[in-house]
């Protein structure tokens, strides 16, 4: 009997070879190539793209009609954020967590509020309709309007959408589904890329709002392909730890709205509740200010949000550590030869930690100064004052640098409570902020020396 063929898939790229190689020669990612069956010959594909496909005239860019997009909002006012205001008409948005992290129970709730305006489906190929309906008792949801399909066929789920047309509709999850085209198993490179296409090409067509729940691997990326962020008009991932009640959700990429916008939600008994005030999760609560410790004003998207960074710095061995959690540990290195250097403080022979209270990432350079400031405070076992804030980037030459947005970053601090602000130069506010001392300053030794004097 003549021998199938195989093609190996790139599971970064899809990108196909003869053979198995250690390196995509597409993308250039190693280890990433999975065997699997050839997919059927090359005119079969192009025939069935060429059905989807529309032609679309030649036009002039500025004889194009635009207009605002509409919005409905999801009844969450934390994912209406993160989304831009609400779901679009023909959008299509891809969300990815970890398991049990809350995927599918925020997107059940959104689906019951905006059931009592619009046509709503829930597609759902990892539960059974039974299980679908526990969970909307459980949190409390009536379901009078939500139409639930447990289907994990392309085609059928095409024929549903063709039949109900819903004007919302959530697939759970893209990974499950497989279209009978290919002979690939669900969940390949191949079926994801494929039902990914077609799906969104019918929101397209329909203006049907899709919402794709993808899996995610080991490293926290989204399971498939990379063409797969590509094909969706919105990327989101689900942030935090399953142990914390609080969760994150971020927008990656966002053709109708902001990126790097976050929405703040806590798990209750009844689901996901939005935060309204989510600086209050990532501030301690210590009766008196503690060494080690330093406010600074993030910005995430559109809101500025104050977070506690905590530093302990203990005497080490003969090989220091330096570990960071919710910074990047190679920029902590950084930092603390810039403050040997230039403000004199050594931690050569000290363990160094940094942690940003409450699970945040923070991946601006805005956070150096608090990071440096909590560490000299730590060091010397001195607190920094009650209601003192930092924010600033610091350079190699140790000079600081502004942050984008500083005066916004300056109120919602003064809006908190705070008292003391230390900010770079570049971010000194021309008109004085009531309740709120400034001090500018150029350098870090600048910094640390007014530090010590506070």
């Amino acid at each position: 009997m003549a021998k199938d063929k195989t093609l190996f898939t790139c599971r970064e790229c899809g990108g196909t070879n003869p053979k198995w190689l250690g390196k995509c020669p597409h993308c250039g990612a190693w280890n990433s190539l999975d065997e699997g069956p050839a997919e059927p010959a090359a005119g079969s594909a192009r025939n069935r793209f060429q059905a989807l496909a529309r032609t679309q005239p030649v036009a002039t860019l500025s004889e194009i009609e635009a207009t605002d997009v509409e919005r409905v909002p999801t009844g969450q006012d934390e994912l209406d954020r993160v989304l831009g205001g609400g779901i679009v008409e023909g959008g299509v948005v891809l969300i990815g967590g970890d398991p049990g992290i809350g995927k599918s129970t925020l997107l059940l709730q959104a689906l019951d509020a905006l059931s009592t305006r619009i046509r709503v489906l829930y597609v759902t190929g990892e539960e059974s309709g039974a299980q679908v309906a526990l969970r909307a008792r459980r949190l409390g949801l009536s379901g009078a309007r939500v139409r639930v399909l447990a289907e994990i066929q392309l085609e059928r789920i095409l024929a549903t959408l063709a039949q109900e047309q819903p004007q919302f509709c959530v697939i759970d999850s893209i990974q499950t589904l497989y279209s009978d085209q290919l002979s690939s198993a669900p969940g390949s490179v191949a079926q994801v890329r494929e039902c990914a296409a077609q799906l969104t090409r019918v929101a397209k067509d329909s203006g049907v709002a899709i919402v794709l729940v993808g899996h995610v691997t080991k490293e926290g990326a989204l399971a498939g392909p990379r063409v797969l962020e590509h094909i969706v008009d919105t990327v989101l991932y689900f942030e935090g730890d399953t142990h914390s009640s609080f969760r994150l959700v971020r927008a990656i990429k966002n053709r109708f709205g902001a990126v790097n916008e976050i929405g703040v939600f806590a798990m209750t008994e009844r689901g996901l509740k939005g935060v309204s005030n989510p600086s209050a999760i990532f501030l301690s609560t210590h009766g008196e200010p503690v060494a080690g410790s330093c406010v600074m004003v993030t910005l995430e998207g559109t809101r500025p949000l104050l977070v506690e960074l905590q530093a302990l710095v203990d005497s080490g061995g003969p090989s220091p550590r330096r570990l960071s959690v919710g910074l990047d540990r190679d920029r902590l290195a950084m930092l603390l030869a810039v403050l040997h250097r230039h403000a004199g403080v050594a931690c050569a022979d000290q363990d160094v930690f940094v942690n940003a209270v409450g699970g945040v990432r923070i991946g601006e350079p805005a956070a150096d100064l608090a990071v440096l400031l909590a560490i000299q405070s730590s060091l010397r076992g001195r607190p920094l004052p009650r209601g003192f804030l930092a924010f600033g980037e610091v350079g190699l030459a140790g000079e600081v640098r502004p942050a984008p947005r500083g005066l916004e970053r300056l109120k919602e601090a003064a809006k908190l409570g705070f008292s003391v602000a230390m900010v770079p130069k570049a971010n000194a506010p021309k008109k004085p902020i009531e309740g709120l001392t400034i001090h500018a300053v150029e350098r870090i030794e600048q910094a640390v020396d007014l530090v010590r004097n506070l």
